[in-house]
């Protein structure tokens, strides 16, 4: 399974979050813990918000995010308040740059651990779903990028859990028409440049892992040496599949069945299921 990584906060240099953390996303590229493969190499992708516009940056690859120079290069000169950060371990789908999270559309950007069991199953359904307006943009082959778009034409743009509540909603009565027990299993983010959305859920009720760091404030108390939460903003929150740096308590598990809503330091984490399309 893949590994993420979301932040919001005072603008901060990519780098100081990819590279530099003891078990960083650039470390969990080759060693990760918590995923069903330790190895995600079939490539990465960064997407970011700055100044330049609502329409956030993007730049993807097929490399392995530890062995690609480009990344270290533009991560080390990129700066932003709102930015994602993806490492691939593909399950079927092709190794190609179009394939790489994070998707965007507009203004938005979206991310995304796990799978839909059955997809060949369903991909034709899920594909006669979609906006008509929306299908040309599709470029890639994964149930991922599908789901983004599912999402879309259902309201991502208005209503972003509802929309991801009937993306997925629709998934699973697709899938268990067809016999699939538990067809949806994963982890989303996205985002519209102001708010972060952070989704966990899966059918079997066994979703990936997700963290999020404990407020600012309260790690200065916990370790009032490091350098880096005297310069984090208090409202700089972190969401991870896996937690990254060497700080003992530093991250609390998402509970199951939940999302987390995180604008301007306002943090809410709030229950999730399903709806019917």
């Amino acid at each position: 399974m893949c590994r993420w990584l979301a932040y919001s906060g005072s603008p901060m240099l990519l780098s100081h979050v990819l590279y530099t953390p003891m078990h960083s996303m650039i470390d969990q590229s080759l060693h990760a813990k918590m995923g069903a493969e330790p190895t995600n190499g079939d490539g990465f992708g960064i997407g970011w918000y700055d100044d330049a516009g609502p329409v956030p940056g993007v730049f993807r690859s097929t490399e392995p995010a530890w062995n690609d120079q480009n990344l270290r290069e533009v991560s080390g000169h990129v700066t932003s308040r709102l930015f994602f950060a993806h490492l691939r371990a593909a399950i079927g789908s092709s190794v190609q740059q179009s394939n790489c999270h994070p998707f965007r559309h507009d203004r938005r950007l979206w991310m995304h651990n796990g799978f839909i069991d059955g997809f060949h199953l369903v991909k034709r359904d899920l594909v006669l779903a979609i906006d008509e307006s929306l299908f040309p943009e599709i470029a890639g082959t994964t149930d991922s990028e599908l789901l983004f778009y599912t999402a879309l034409t259902f309201g991502l743009e208005q209503d972003p859990p509802g929309a991801v509540a009937r993306a997925i909603g629709l998934v699973e009565q697709l899938g268990r028409a067809r016999g699939v027990e538990n067809p949806f299993q994963g982890t989303i983010a996205t985002s519209d440049g102001e708010t972060l959305w952070a989704f966990r859920y899966s059918s079997a009720g066994q979703s990936r892992s997700l963290f999020f760091n404990r407020t600012v404030p309260e790690l200065r108390k916990l370790f009032p040496g490091r350098e880096i939460l005297q310069e984090a903003s208090d409202d700089a929150r972190l969401v991870v599949s896996e937690p990254i740096g060497d700080l003992p308590g530093a991250w609390v598990e998402m509970p199951e069945s939940c999302y987390a809503v995180v604008r301007d330091g306002d943090d809410e984490l709030r229950e999730f299921s399903p709806r019917k399309p």
